[in-house]
């Protein structure tokens, strides 16, 4: 009977140590995943510090280097944001000063091939001074904005661009977000009633002596250009320069407004050199001022409509140009197919400025042809 207990006893210490291994084992397992699970979440959050740590910041310039003087009724410093592409974008912050209570914001860019310290910059400053806080700032791959290559321009990442600056200044003390609008100049006039079709935070949107950059792009000036052929030839000269390019290492630059101007130049090439070849608008980091766009920069325009929805903005739209403007067409259009079965059409507004050409926008023209107590009573009436 002994012999037979003690065979038992050795079978049942051998079953315990069996199922006392598989524990063993089990809580191995147990600690080795949780292990790697806490290893991960290490990764990550190193992973997303590595990012934002290595998200460059542009160096910005320092000094006073504007088109226009320095207002002494604003607050005026540099700032910096990052767009969902993880370029950073550089700008200029204007606030009105003594400002208290949380102020309605506007964002500013433009014109297509300007920088900040330009049309953009008067405009920003400008309205700060009637109590706004805004930013204007460079788009992706131009001015003191980072991006690489440099000089490339598209309808996606360049409406991103706005998109990220009402990201920043709703995220600032001083900014009410239920009261953000934006201006667009130019070729971001366009961009901008784009923006406004997206992005359903922004409650105002002006767009003053805008281009359409896809219209001109696939159609040339006025129009000249709108068959498949004349857009084959385009689209072939521009994918013959890409192999050019892609064998040179680097990009040609396209070239901004003509210098010397020839003396048959048509009129509105006369009115860019006014302004970009000039004391009066020129600016050493402005692409239209310098060497331009790469050749092939904008060459996705061609094919990517920018205002196929500009009929659903439901908010408020003001769209504003000089009468003698070469560009003119392009807001008279605009403004048409915006308001076309469209039901929200009671706070949408085109203004035609008299005697007025497609740079006096850009700084009054010297004749103050900018409206900005129009632009003050839009957005006050818009951004309550």
């Amino acid at each position: 009977m002994i012999k037979t207990l003690r065979k038992h006893r050795c079978s049942l210490m051998d079953s315990l140590h069996e199922s006392q291994g598989r524990v063993d084992c089990l809580d191995f397992l147990v600690w080795r995943m949780e292990k790697e699970k806490q290893s991960l979440k290490n990764k990550e959050k190193k992973e997303r510090h590595y990012k934002m740590e290595n998200i460059t910041k542009p160096e910005l310039t320092k000094e006073w280097d504007k088109t226009f003087p320095k207002s002494e009724k604003v607050s005026h410093r540099k700032v910096t944001f990052p767009n969902r592409y993880g370029i950073t974008l550089a700008a200029d912050l204007y606030e009105p000063k003594g400002a208290e209570k949380k102020l309605a914001a506007i964002a500013v860019c433009g014109p297509f091939g300007a920088v900040k310290e330009q049309a953009a910059g008067l405009y920003a400053q400008t309205m700060a001074e009637r109590g706004f806080l805004t930013i204007a700032f460079d788009p992706s791959f131009t001015g003191e904005s980072g991006g690489a290559p440099r000089y490339m321009a598209s309808p996606d990442i360049n409406t991103e661009d706005f998109q990220a600056a009402v990201d920043f200044l709703s995220v600032q003390e001083n900014v009410d977000p239920e009261r953000i609008g934006i201006i667009g100049i130019c070729g971001w006039g366009g961009l901008a009633l784009n923006v406004a079709a997206l992005d359903t935070r922004i409650k105002a949107t002006a767009a003053s002596t805008m281009y359409d950059m896809s219209r001109v792009n696939a159609n040339g000036y006025f129009d000249a250009d709108n068959s498949a052929d004349a857009r084959y030839a385009k689209k072939e000269a521009m994918n013959a320069q890409r192999l050019v390019d892609y064998k040179n290492g680097s990009y040609a630059l396209g070239g901004g407004v003509v210098d010397p101007l020839p003396e048959d130049a048509p009129f509105f090439v006369a009115d860019y050199h006014d302004y970009y070849k000039t004391d009066r608008g020129y600016h050493k980091r402005s692409l239209n001022s310098n060497g331009g766009w790469n050749v092939i920069g904008c060459m996705s325009f061609m094919n990517q409509p920018i205002l196929q929805y500009s009929n659903e903005i439901r908010s408020a739209v003001l769209i504003m140009h000089g009468e003698k403007a070469h560009s003119c067409y392009f807001s008279r259009d605009a403004y048409a197919a915006m308001v076309k079965d469209n039901p929200y059409t009671d706070n949408k507004e085109l203004l035609i400025i008299p005697d007025a050409v497609h740079t006096d926008l850009y700084d009054g023209g010297g004749k103050n042809a900018i409206p900005f107590d129009k632009l003050e009573e839009f957005f006050s009436e818009n951004m309550r």
